[in-house]
């Protein structure tokens, strides 16, 4: 094997600090660039004679540089003695940029007064180029989030009544407050129709998830129901069709309380039937609110789920309170809202429906400080004499 012999290694001192990798140079306590080496003067273009006790490295930058120089980075060097990783750009010959991190030592002399500025310069392009690609991602990805969270609460506002509907002998008041500040596109919904002049719907549901997904089972449970409506007369029977389109389109499932109201010659028979969703309250004067019908299996889970009806005839002042678990199941610091304190609020803002609707919404945001954890949907119905 013929050995090949290898060049020397120029290793000496002035020849590492003119070929570093990084530029070089040294400034005097007035600024003044004293010296500079030969990497420097390749990456911006500068000559020798151009910078050595004629310019500061402050000369060199933009504008934006030079009051960052003068407000952050030579009161950083005076108190730290080091400043490091500095972003900044110097201005070429031919009024390019090039974009460079700095690091930088101050040395003192025996008296702790400036005698050198030690500057490393490295090129930047490459990671500015970087970070500028990282910035226009972030901001294309904020425009599609701001696109798809609009899309949804345009969707979402669609799905949620903007007031319910006014039917003789019943006085009804809604609250709606998705999760998180109120800007969040939630999942629970709830919808008031009538379906004759003697008869109407009242719905409550909770879909999984948050955000167009979300939106979209619920408007297929809402039309769903509005349709079932039409050929059906039992909630039991409208919430089977549901559970069969929500299997069928295979999106998600949802847990939904409904009752229909029937007037009669007496007043209001109210047939409920819930689908996984907490049962309503019944709620008289000079009683305790006492929960209205049967649990009932989630819809869109299994072929055949389990839905009873229950009927019970209402009495003027009657209220129905539907609600969906953002209530109940809102966490505090150590426990969660639960149905003793509903109860306790349907009671102390009876008999008004806004009352309780508005009071009952404060109260639960109030206990988890004004921050909702999961969405909450209240409907209140009263029975009044009618007009």
């Amino acid at each position: 094997m013929v050995e090949v012999e290898q060049p020397p290694v120029d290793d000496s001192a002035e020849n590492l600090y003119e070929q570093a990798p990084c530029g070089y140079l040294c400034t005097r306590p007035d600024g003044k660039i004293a010296k500079v080496n030969q990497t420097f003067l390749s990456l911006t273009g500068y000559e020798r004679a151009d910078l050595v006790d004629r310019a500061s490295f402050a000369d060199l930058l933009t504008a934006g540089g030079r009051i960052y120089h003068e407000t952050h980075y030579a009161p950083m060097l005076q108190m730290a003695g080091r400043a490091r990783e500095i972003a900044l750009d110097i201005v070429k010959p031919d009024g390019s940029r090039l974009p460079v991190l700095v690091n930088a030592n101050l040395e003192r002399d025996d008296t702790g007064a400036p005698r050198t500025v030690r500057v490393a310069v490295f090129e930047a392009t490459g990671r500015r180029e970087y970070e500028r690609e990282l910035l226009r991602a972030k901001q294309r990805a904020e425009i599609s989030e701001r696109r798809a969270s609009s899309l949804a609460q345009t969707l979402q506002q669609t799905l949620i009544p903007h007031r319910p509907p006014d039917i003789d002998g019943l006085e009804l008041s809604a609250q709606y407050r998705p999760a998180g500040d109120g800007t969040e596109v939630g999942g629970d919904f709830y919808d008031v129709f009538e379906i004759g002049p003697n008869d109407c719907v009242v719905a409550v549901g909770d879909v999984r998830g948050k955000g167009v997904e979300a939106a979209t089972v619920t408007a297929l449970a809402r039309h769903t129901i509005r349709a079932a409506a039409v050929r059906e007369t039992r909630p039991s029977a409208m919430l089977d069709l549901l559970n069969e389109a929500l299997l069928a389109d295979k999106s998600g499932f949802c847990s939904v309380a409904l009752i229909v109201l029937c007037r009669t010659s007496n007043g209001w028979e109210a047939t409920a039937c819930s689908g996984g969703h907490p049962l309503p309250y019944l709620a008289r004067a000079n009683q305790s609110p006492r929960a209205l019908g049967t649990h009932g299996t989630v819809l869109g889970v299994m072929a055949d789920p389990s839905l009873m009806d229950k009927t019970t005839r209402l009495q003027n002042d009657d209220l129905l309170v539907l609600y969906t678990d953002g209530v109940t199941e809102a966490r505090g610091e150590s426990d969660q809202f639960g149905e003793d304190r509903l109860q306790a609020c349907i009671r102390k803002y009876m008999p008004s429906p806004k009352a309780i609707t508005a009071g009952l919404l404060e109260e639960v945001l109030e206990f988890q400080s004004g921050y909702a954890r999961d969405d909450i949907a209240i409907v209140v119905l009263k029975v009044v004499p009618p007009e």
